[in-house]
């Protein structure tokens, strides 16, 4: 099978399981996903399945990509961070929906692989560091959306500060993978309202940068 044809069945799949933002789904049309994954795994990589990376991450399945970017009502005039670049994939996908993307990664040669390929795809509207992101990027707050990828025992509290009134946040949280759920958080002016949306597995959210 082609790689148009993979792609077609993949975002037939999408739309099968709920998918229905018109601008997620062209997102990821738009964006080659086999730019993301090392040559051994291209051949999967418009299956929808999360695919490793190097340094114990992975690029999440398509269709939680599609789920979490749903999710976070994105919008073109908004300013996003994300924790966890990784790959970079999740990151270029919320840069085509909104105003200027924030993105920070605890792994430098992950991030240095990332940057590249907004280069490579002439994303101009991301920022990106090496930090530790359970800190968010106190700097640039507040932030119109939060996405976190990657598990957490509960929404940390620097980035839950940093979230704007009427902002909302989307992030896997449980202590281990088999009880992680994904959530909405929207921060109303008297506090947080939170949804659970369905139950997911993620790698955990590690603060501090590695040794």
């Amino acid at each position: 099978m082609t790689i148009e044809a993979s792609k077609i069945r993949l975002l037939m799949e999408l739309r099968r399981r709920g998918i229905t933002d018109t601008a997620v789904l062209s997102a990821i049309e738009r964006i080659p996903r086999e730019k993301f994954v090392t040559e051994t795994f291209q051949d999967q990589a418009y299956e929808n399945i999360a695919l490793p990376i190097g340094y114990n991450q992975t690029l999440s399945q398509p269709y939680i990509v599609a789920l979490m970017t749903e999710s976070l009502k994105v919008g073109d005039r908004m300013k996003v961070l994300e924790i966890g670049t990784g790959s970079g994939y999740q990151a270029l996908v919320l840069a085509k929906l909104c105003r200027r993307l924030y993105t920070i990664e605890r792994h430098k040669p992950l991030l240095e692989q990332a940057k590249a390929r907004f280069d490579l795809f002439s994303q101009t509207n991301i920022v990106a560091k090496c930090d530790d992101g359970t800190k968010g990027w106190r700097e640039q707050a507040p932030f119109d959306r939060i996405m976190i990828t990657a598990a957490a025992e509960d929404v940390p509290p620097a980035l839950a500060d940093q979230l704007a009134i009427g902002g909302i946040m989307v992030a896997p949280i449980g202590e281990d993978k088999s009880s992680q759920f994904l959530i909405r958080v929207t921060r109303t002016d008297e506090g947080f309202d939170v949804e659970e949306l369905e139950q997911v597995r993620f790698v955990p959210l590690i603060p501090d940068l590695p040794e």
